[in-house]
């Protein structure tokens, strides 16, 4: 049975962006080779931890969110264990509240980038209704 899922990893700080993007690029072609079709992606970027991994205060976050078969997640999971480049990993099956709430957020955010132009028209407005009264 096809699922959803989120999984997200952090990988060691000590990493350049060509390895970094190499790391991921891996997980990605991991997932497309066994079936998955992969949702959505983001790179969260270099984040402070809250507690020390491995002697390490800082880590780079990112999340895939993909539809697969249960046995493509025990795979992903065992190469996430096996790479010495992932410090941490977190696999979670969504539910139907989870995945309209992911879809919604996409939505209000391609909604805010789409239209910055109107968000100055919008606060003079403001300011003016402020002035006036």
């Amino acid at each position: 049975m096809i699922n959803q899922y989120e999984a997200v990893f952090i990988m060691t700080p000590v990493l350049s962006d060509e390895q970094m993007k190499e790391t991921v690029k891996k997980f990605r072609d991991l997932l497309a080779n066994q079936g998955a079709e992969i949702v959505h992606e983001a790179n969260w970027g270099l984040r402070k931890l809250a507690y020390p991994i491995q002697k390490k205060s800082n880590g780079f976050y990112h999340l895939i969110e993909f539809k697969a078969e249960g046995s493509v997640v025990n795979n992903l999971e065992i190469n996430f264990r096996r790479d010495e480049r992932v410090i941490r990993f977190l696999t979670v099956k969504l539910d139907k509240h989870a995945i309209a709430y992911n879809n919604k957020r996409r939505a209000l955010a391609k909604e805010t980038v789409a239209t910055p132009t109107e968000t100055p028209a919008l606060v003079e407005d403001v300011e003016n209704e402020i002035i006036n009264d």
